[in-house]
């Protein structure tokens, strides 16, 4: 499993790069991989409120339909509108094209709950 060492992940398969005061989200490889050929994204709306551990969106694939919990609390800024025609870019390239989304982050003190990449590793093996 690809686990860029220079993300941070929450225990639901969520990875975060985090650029300045914002985060940019998506889902793990391991999640993909798990969740099979991804048919069909529901994104968030910008403007929408987004909770740490709360869900903010869904992916569904041939086998499941799973929901997307924000990594952090704060506001969607913007969203990978090209996933609504290629929802396949989350398995071909879930850490690039396949992002999900960018949140402004309101409430710093939700990144202190992020695991490291060696965290996330253990949690997957």
């Amino acid at each position: 499993m690809n686990v860029p060492d220079e993300l941070r992940y929450t225990a639901d398969h969520e990875w975060v790069r985090i650029e300045g005061n914002r985060a940019r989200v998506g889902i793990t490889d391991y999640a993909q991989d798990a969740l099979g050929d991804i048919v069909f994204v529901q994104l968030p709306e910008p403007g929408a409120p987004a909770t740490a551990g709360a869900a903010f969106s869904e992916v569904e694939s041939t086998k499941s339909v799973s929901d997307v919990y924000a990594p952090v609390t704060g506001t969607v800024i913007e969203v990978n509108d090209e996933l609504s025609d290629a929802p396949q870019r989350l398995n071909e390239d879930p850490y690039g094209e396949g992002w999900l989304c960018v949140i402004e982050i309101t409430d710093a003190s939700t990144l202190g709950d992020l695991l490291d990449a060696a965290a996330y590793r253990k949690l997957i093996e």
